[in-house]
């Protein structure tokens, strides 16, 4: 659904929160080198069983999120408030917020892997305390520019937990696009893993068992 410039700003984009996001929003590229670097740099008990979870969280978790760039497009990749579209079909009837919720899945993924085990919960409240605030900012960014259309989308459809639709919304995927979207993001997690094996071969407390 195309947008229309917006008459007014709408409250939950001017509120606090939202204002708090849009400063983490435009900054967002930076947020992984915390969740990702702590289980690098801190020593973790890695075994077989926690690779093959943690792997299985990372797949999920992509597959997820791949499938929203497949229905969002290049609107997945902006830095700007500027929005052209709504995306309401495809994973985003069943959450509004398909690729954080994959993010998510796969740095908790990632974090397993290491075997950091005091740093899983904190990845949990790290994710929490940023991305509420990011969505809180996207949210009043889309209420702006689609007004009572959002809001109803946003009534029907979960911030984060899936669920499935009341009823079928079909639109584009456009897969091809989507994987060499992903291209950049395959190679990242081809050298985290790497970068995970040689911790656990040299690192102490790091080996697998």
């Amino acid at each position: 659904m195309a947008a229309s410039p917006p008459s007014h700003i709408s409250a939950a984009e001017q509120s606090t929160a939202a204002q708090i996001g849009g400063t983490l929003f435009r900054h967002r590229g930076w947020l992984p080198i915390l969740f990702l670097g702590v289980p690098l740099v801190f020593p973790g008990h890695m075994s077989v069983r926690l690779w093959i979870v943690g792997l299985l969280f990372v797949g999920i978790g992509e597959a997820w999120r791949l499938a929203g760039v497949a229905a969002a497009g290049g609107t997945t990749r902006r830095r700007s408030r500027g929005v052209q579209r709504l995306v309401t079909y495809g994973v985003f009837a069943w959450n509004r917020n398909p690729l954080y919720a994959g993010n998510f899945l796969i740095w908790l993924g990632f974090a397993i892997i290491s075997g950091v085990f005091w740093f899983f919960p904190i990845v949990v409240l790290l994710f929490a305390f940023e991305y509420s605030l990011i969505v809180r900012y996207e949210e009043g960014v889309l209420e702006t520019t689609f007004g009572d259309v959002y809001l109803r989308y946003k009534e029907e459809t979960p911030r984060w937990i899936p669920r499935p639709p009341s009823t079928s919304v079909g639109g584009e995927h456009d897969w091809g696009q989507a994987w060499r979207s992903e291209t950049s993001t395959f190679l990242q997690y081809v050298v985290l893993l790497v970068a995970f094996v040689v911790k656990s071969r040299y690192s102490i407390g790091g080996r697998i068992l």
